[in-house]
């Protein structure tokens, strides 16, 4: 019971301060409120006797609360801040200072006569200031009560129940505080019954059959106005997509009856015939389909030439190319753009895709489709006006940093695009880094101050189709926006780390099926890693080597004065030291704890100074609900499946290439990586009103090496904590498991992460977040046998971690800057019976600065 107590006084002294202050703030609520007035401090509304706390619902009241009163803890910030502010600042101002002569020339004695006037000014400025921060109480208002009983039998009226009864209480107390009931009685919903269209235009009138089948009014549903609006929309796009370019919402009207029905609805759907607004008269006809007779494509329509004539004429499969100047593209490029064909029916969605397909391209500033109607021969001509960006884009980037790593580091990037490089519409980008910094140990060696350095260039080809040797056409169709991605790039690195070069090669395909999901496949994808300077492993990775000159100094293998680090910076004696433990000439035997540390260290420092050759081929699939940046109720889902080495594999066997001494294959003198890899990532967002979102994130992902290989690259493993994972935790200092290592950076092939985030307006654009974080890394059908690193069974989910704290967020409109501060909740690193709250305080916790939101 004692380590209970222990255990949770942390939580107990902060539970403790926000109950003080929660009492202080809250009997100061109703400190502007008149005496003859009431706050309101709760809206209910009970349907069919039961609370219904749906937003749309709730949202119909008129007379919402203060913000955050019926929020978390029920604590109105912004109300309280508004409380501070004086109603009589001029009259306190005259009473406490102006009005005492002798106060006043001492201080203006003091100050000056300017000073003393801007010391009073400053005053009246923080009183405005609070009242414009702030939020008035929201005082009780019995006519707007009223209304939203009107608005609440609109409401239910308009979802089927014309027969609703809404009444209202109000419940006041001596405190000045008021509660609002809003009961609502449903009674019988009415159920609608026949549907009769009146059509007027004999064209549309013989097209009923058909997109009558997929009505959204069906005999039988419950009456809901939504639906004969959707209805509306959905006739309206059938046709105009179906050749009636005139055609509009506006031509559409219901007509309902009640009367008598005994709770049913009969319809009648109306379509009227087309007005045409003259001068002095309107008339009406019947609405006629309309069919493309040309296609016209202005390809360099810029406000340069836009008095020139045009010079260049191509027709290319029925569509007319014009160019003021030589035409710059080749005509199949600008076509393979355009879904209007010569014949067809107009069709809006013909139009949207074109228009989607030339943005996409990335070649042309707003590109313009104008139809014009040939009254002789009822046809429409579609003219495309194109006006080209600039072919060559010349960019540079200049940053500075500082690391762990290195005392300030100065890198410069350039980039140049060159668009339409082979008049097919493709991008080609060319970009360069060229970075030098200074370590932290750089000013201790006669070494130059500037001794890290970062070299590298990148080649990137996009073109606006799939590139392959065979039709696509019937798989992925153009209105996908498919495009193809070929790049190429290299970097150098010295003097971080282990120093590497890298050289990787890519060929992906990426495709948009609808405007939620977007596909690419990564044919594939070729990565090869060399490090440079692995004899500086135990200089990177110290914490290990601080472990192996300890074990070697308790076994008496060196002095208690020595090291395992000789006077030239080489840790040669490091690996002598090793290799005399795995081969048995130490007094260390296999079962011994410090073995097992040595061996860990040995299989650790192998897999992360090899070379890697990474030969992969992936699928990711992205559906993303997000309508704008605006919306707050969406969900996204991520998978992501990989699989690496099974090309090289077959052609090693093909051509009975011989195995290494490790019994795997080589391709130039380096054993390929051979792993099956996937990842699934869900977000959902549920926007509760009034600046109140709550979000949700689950994540998983494994990788299982097989064939050539016993582990995973460490490019390609997991980590845990940071700003956007487990914030409890720093990067990479989570995990594996249980185990309580030392590694700089902590890496596995399994990984789980839950995080849940309550957000919340404070006042402003600033915002504040409650938060909890769950999750860790695993080793699982590796080369890993260390029992706290790796998954076993469902038993292992007890080593999940938890951390959990708060958060402020500023909102700057194009970007939000993040403050987090997580406390290790649940620390599966301790021991059993003291993982939770072990070091929950602010000394021990993890504060983490980023831009935007982690999810």
């Amino acid at each position: 019971m004692v380590l209970f107590v222990q255990n949770y006084k942390p939580v107990c002294k902060l539970l403790l301060f926000f109950s003080i202050v929660l009492l202080l703030f809250s009997c100061n609520v109703v400190k502007r409120v008149k005496a003859d007035e009431h706050l309101i401090t709760k809206n209910t509304i009970l349907e069919d006797g039961k609370v219904n706390k749906e937003e749309r619902i709730n949202n119909i009241i008129i007379q919402k609360t203060n913000l955050g009163m019926d929020g978390f803890f029920g604590f109105p910030l912004r109300l309280h801040v508004y409380n501070l502010a004086r109603p009589n600042i001029d009259s306190i101002i005259n009473a406490n200072i102006l009005s005492d002569s002798t106060k006043v020339k001492r201080k203006i004695g003091l100050l000056s006569k300017k000073q003393f006037d801007r010391y009073i000014q400053s005053k009246r400025n923080f009183n405005s200031w609070l009242k414009r921060t702030g939020e008035a109480p929201r005082i009780l208002d019995e006519s707007k009560t009223k209304k939203t009983v009107n608005y609440l039998r609109n409401y239910y009226n308009s979802r089927g129940w014309l027969k609703n009864e809404v009444e209202y209480t109000i419940e006041r107390d001596s405190n000045k505080r008021a509660k609002v009931t809003y009961k609502v009685t449903k009674n019988q919903p009415f159920i609608l019954d026949s549907i009769k269209p009146f059509i007027s235009s004999p064209a549309i009138d013989s097209l009923y059959s058909r997109f009558s089948k997929k009505s959204l009014l069906k005999k039988g549903e419950q009456y809901d106005v939504a639906n004969y609006e959707n209805e509306r929309e959905r006739i309206t796009n059938y046709l105009r997509n179906n050749g009636f370019y005139y055609f509009g919402q506006e031509y559409i009207s219901f007509i309902t009856d009640t009367i008598g029905t005994n709770s049913k609805v009969n319809t009648e759907l109306i379509i009227a015939n087309r007005s045409i607004r003259g001068e002095d008269s309107t008339t009406t006809v019947p609405f006629k389909t309309y069919k493309i007779k040309e296609i016209n494509i202005f390809t360099d329509n810029n406000f340069e030439n836009q008095f020139k004539a045009i010079s260049d004429t191509t027709i290319f499969k029925d569509y007319n190319l014009y160019s003021k100047e030589k035409l710059k593209f080749r005509p199949k490029a600008l076509t393979d753009a355009v879904f209007i064909n010569k014949g067809d029916k107009y069709s809006d969605l013909a139009r949207s895709r074109t228009s989607r397909y030339l943005n996409d391209l990335q070649m042309f500033r707003y590109p313009r489709i104008i139809y014009q109607e040939n009254e002789a021969d009822t046809t429409l001509t579609a003219n495309i006006f194109l006006e080209p960006r600039k072919k060559y884009q010349l960019s540079f980037d200049l940053d500075v940093s500082q690391s762990n790593i290195q005392k300030v580091g100065f890198s410069f990037g350039t980039g140049l695009k060159i668009r339409n490089v082979f008049r097919g519409a493709e991008t080609l980008e060319l970009s360069g880094i060229a970075a030098i910094g200074a370590s932290e140990d750089g000013a201790d060696t006669e070494d130059t101050f500037f001794d890290i350095n970062e070299f590298g260039g990148n080649i990137r080809l996009t073109i606006p189709r799939l590139f392959t040797p065979f039709k696509t056409d019937s798989i992925i169709p153009k209105y996908m926006s498919p495009s193809t991605a070929i790049n190429i790039s290299t970097t150098s690195q010295q003097n971080i780390g282990l120093d590497k070069q890298t050289l990787s090669g890519l060929l992906s395909y990426n495709w948009f099926p609808s405007k939620a999901v977007t596909n690419t496949l990564e044919f594939f994808n070729v990565q090869f890693v060399k490090n440079l300077n692995t004899s500086n492993y135990f200089g990177v990775y110290s914490n290990s080597f601080r472990r192996l000159d300890n074990i070697a100094r308790d076994i008496g293998y060196i002095d208690s004065d020595e090291s395992l680090e000789n006077p030239s910076n080489s840790f040669g004696p490091a690996d002598t030291f090793i290799n005399d433990v795995l081969s048995g000439n130490t007094s260390l035997t296999s079962g011994d704890d410090d073995f097992i540390a040595v061996n860990n260290i040995d299989e650790r420092k192998q897999r992360l100074t090899e070379n890697n050759l990474i030969f992969s081929t992936s699928f990711d699939y992205k559906k993303d609900k997000r309508t704008n940046i605006f919306d707050n109720d969406f969900s996204i889902f991520k998978w992501r499946v990989e699989l690496a080495g099974n090309f090289l594999s077959t052609l090693s066997e093909a051509l009975g290439s011989t195995e290494n001494e490790n019994g795997n294959y080589e391709v130039f003198g380096v054993a390929f990586s051979q792993y099956f890899k996937t990842e699934i990532d869900y977000v959902k967002y549920f926007d509760l009103g009034r600046n109140n979102v709550f979000a949700f994130r689950s994540y998983a992902g494994i990788a299982i090496p097989y064939g050539n290989s016993n582990s995973i690259p460490f490019a390609e493993s997991f980590f845990a904590g940071g700003p956007n994972d487990n914030r409890a935790w720093t990067a990479y200092n989570l995990g594996p498991g249980s185990s309580n290592t030392t590694n700089e950076f902590n890496e596995a092939n399994f990984k789980i992460h839950l995080s849940a985030e309550q957000r919340f307006g404070l006042f402003g654009d600033l915002r504040g977040a409650l938060f909890v974080d769950a999750g860790n890394i695993w080793n699982v059908l590796d080369n890993v046998e260390e029992d706290a690193a790796t998954f076993t069974n469902v038993d292992s989910l007890k080593d999940i971690a938890v951390g959990s704290g708060f958060g402020l967020r500023y909102d700057f409109n194009f970007f939000v800057l993040r403050f987090d501060i997580g406390f290790k909740t649940y620390d599966p690193s301790q021991n059993e019976g003291e993982r939770w709250f072990k070091d929950y305080n602010f000394r021990n916790a993890v504060y983490n600065i980023g831009i935007n939101y982690p999810f």
